[in-house]
């Protein structure tokens, strides 16, 4: 009989910034499939919380886990084997903007091992259309809007099929129509049973896209309802 294990499970974690505790007794389980947010002021601890689930700050106590990853046996060199299992999106998109649309996807495919040209073109083409801009797919990224980078990000994300979407303030550098937007897309995407775990400040969003919702705040983590922040 096999076990649904979650795809996130924090025990009694602590997690640092700049090498002191932020957040404290972290216990937090994310299924599959499910979409969660990560709310809280700023330096309260979610972009540490993010970071250490994709392995850029190390789990200073506890045990995490992570698409069956044990974080706090985590190795340097097991680090792009985690991130091949992530798909992973920030606010300042992070594309190289002096390459197309495609080569920034192409890029990511030939760094994690898509060795056939036209099995790399097909994938790339699957997700721009999935988000709405394969008609970008030979623009240069620094011809691009806001919001079309964002969504060529996600695209990125989504190249690999991860088991876990992370999501730091992705509607953070955007005007409230174009937030709308992108929130719509993550929330298809998790319609698709796609599981993502998001930080955000944009409280109308969670409201308007409701989700399981954890507050960070004075050290701790604990679930609240939306509507009582």
């Amino acid at each position: 009989m096999m076990i649904n294990r979650p795809i996130v499970k924090l025990v009694n974690a602590t997690i640092q910034q700049r090498g002191f505790p932020v957040l404290k007794n972290v216990n937090l389980e994310v299924q599959k499939g499910e979409m969660v947010y990560l709310i809280g002021k700023t330096g309260s601890g979610k972009t540490s919380l993010l970071k250490t689930l994709y392995g850029e700050i190390p789990l200073m106590d506890g045990e995490a886990f992570v698409v069956d990853f044990q974080l706090h046996h985590l190795k340097r060199k097991q680090i792009p084997e985690l991130r091949k299992q992530l798909g992973i999106i920030f606010q300042d998109f992070r594309l190289l903007l002096d390459r197309s649309v495609y080569d920034n996807l192409d890029f990511v495919l030939r760094a994690t091992g898509w060795d056939d040209k036209i099995k790399r073109k097909k994938r790339i083409e699957e997700v721009l259309e999935k988000t709405g801009t394969l008609p970008l797919i030979y623009k240069p990224a620094h011809a691009l809007s806001g919001g079309e980078q964002q969504k060529v990000a996600i695209a990125r994300a989504l190249l690999n099929n991860p088991k876990l979407i992370l999501a730091d303030e992705p509607t953070g550098n955007l005007d409230p129509d174009t937030r709308m937007e992108i929130m719509d897309l993550f929330m298809e995407i998790n319609r698709w049973n796609n599981t993502i775990l998001m930080a955000t400040h944009d409280y109308s969003a969670i409201l308007k896209y409701p989700g399981i919702t954890y507050m960070c705040q004075d050290g701790k983590l604990f679930e609240v309802e939306p509507e009582t922040k």
